[in-house]
């Protein structure tokens, strides 16, 4: 008697994941190996060229097939392929490739991991720099830190990427969030059915050994790929508000900044005569991360939640960070450090935790609790699992219940369609 055949799977990713140099990439990775716990096959592609810092896919057994943009290559080797599950990573993905999907495989169950609201992040940066460019004051951004929902949607329901982001949404069968309170902005405000969405936190597993004892660290750190532009003002903020703060009361601070692709505007801010190291990239951020007594991640805007808070917590390590930072993180637990919405709050904060012990104990077992309430891979992997599975058992009727989604594709996929035939075209004159 014949095994049944293993689900397949395509994963259609805007980079090749970097899970060390990133959170969105490593909240990739953990979904793949939800699937791979799952025995499904798996197949991820991509039309970005290789970063530095990628993870190795077929040492864990995932096939990695490069593919292009407007090329009818794709057509031919999705329909080869006979997915069962297509997955986008990013709405952009789905905006390039849905049409080819739906034309070439009708039946397969169309999956976004959504990374962070985009639109959420856009809306927030160009409120911080109409904040700026209002007033010089670096110390109070209290009133970037308390919009209500309706605030919120009112500055992303006229923006373009808002439309884009949340069209491709609908288009699909299931859309994963991160982010509880970015759910609920799309069902409350923008009135997007829940059943469409699936929220799908970061998934770890709880550490196994204890972590460093406060007496063996040292020093505070902030650690954030370059390229996400919230890690890059968040240096900023530390290096002309907070850090100077956190040096009048203890000057002998060492503050060590490290992030994957630092540009030449963030090396030329070390300065180790004032303790602001600038360090690049970590090899193992998870060993960087257990020599500090304190993670700062003094985060103006973003989106999403935020990989290094809980690689603070999987490390013991308090933190202290802003409403933007610790959104969606805690539910109603404690915060295992301080949240702040000040720079002299945050400095106030930061120099309590690396001095209190007693203060930095209680931060840690938070940290660790919170971990095991919210983030645990063995919670939300069969969650996940099982949500897949009742979408593929009722495929038709997900379809014809959406059927803005239904609209939405019939008007996007045919003026996709036709521009990317017209860009193929005229690539080969």
């Amino acid at each position: 008697m014949n095994s049944p055949r293993a689900t397949k799977v395509l994963v259609i990713g805007y980079v090749w994941p970097e899970p060390r140099s990133s959170a969105a990439s490593g909240h990739v990775m953990q979904i793949l190996e939800v699937f791979l716990q799952r025995g499904w096959d798996i197949t991820f592609s991509s039309p970005a060229g290789y970063g530095e810092q990628r993870a190795d896919l077929t040492a864990l057994g995932i096939r990695e097939v490069p593919i292009e943009l407007n090329n009818s290559s794709f057509d031919t080797f999705i329909s080869e392929l006979a997915p069962d599950i297509v997955l986008f990573d990013q709405f952009m993905m789905e905006e390039q490739f849905g049409w080819r999907v739906e034309k070439y495989c009708p039946d397969a169950l169309r999956m976004l991991e959504s990374c962070d609201l985009q639109s959420l992040r856009q809306g927030r940066h160009q409120r911080l720099k109409d904040r700026l460019k209002a007033s010089d004051d670096g110390n109070d951004f209290t009133g970037l830190f308390a919009p209500a929902m309706r605030e919120e949607f009112e500055h992303m329901a006229t923006t373009d990427l808002a439309k884009r982001e949340i069209a491709a949404f609908y288009r699909c069968d299931l859309t994963l969030m991160v982010s509880e309170i970015e759910i609920d902005i799309l069902v409350h405000q923008f009135k997007m059915p829940r059943d469409l969405l699936h929220w799908c936190p970061l998934m770890v597993d709880l550490p196994s050994t204890a972590p460093v004892p406060f007496e063996e660290r040292a020093h505070f750190l902030h650690i954030g790929n370059f390229r996400h532009a919230p890690n890059w003002d968040a240096v900023l903020w530390l290096k002309t508000a907070i850090w100077p703060l956190i040096r009048e009361k203890l000057p002998g601070a060492q503050l060590h900044i490290y992030g994957a692709y630092t540009p030449p505007k963030a090396t030329a801010l070390h300065n180790p005569a004032q303790g602001f190291h600038v360090m690049n990239w970590a090899e193992d951020a998870l060993q960087v991360m257990s020599a500090a007594r304190v993670c700062l991640a003094p985060l103006r805007f973003g989106a999403g939640v935020k990989g290094k808070i809980v690689d603070a917590m999987l490390t013991g390590t308090p933190n202290v960070t802003t409403p933007v930072g610790a959104e969606a993180m805690h539910g109603e637990e404690p915060w295992p450090g301080a949240v702040t919405r000040t720079a002299q709050a945050f400095a106030d904060h930061a120099v309590q935790l690396h001095q209190d012990r007693d203060r930095w104990l209680e931060a840690q077992v938070q940290g660790l609790q919170l971990l095991a309430n919210r983030y645990q891979q063995n919670v939300h992997g069969p969650a996940l699992i099982a949500r897949i599975e009742h979408c593929l058992q009722n495929l038709p009727a997900i379809r014809r219940d959406n059927f803005t989604g239904n609209m939405l594709r019939h008007h996007h996929h045919k003026s996709t369609q036709y521009m990317s035939q017209w860009i193929e075209a005229k690539n080969r004159l």
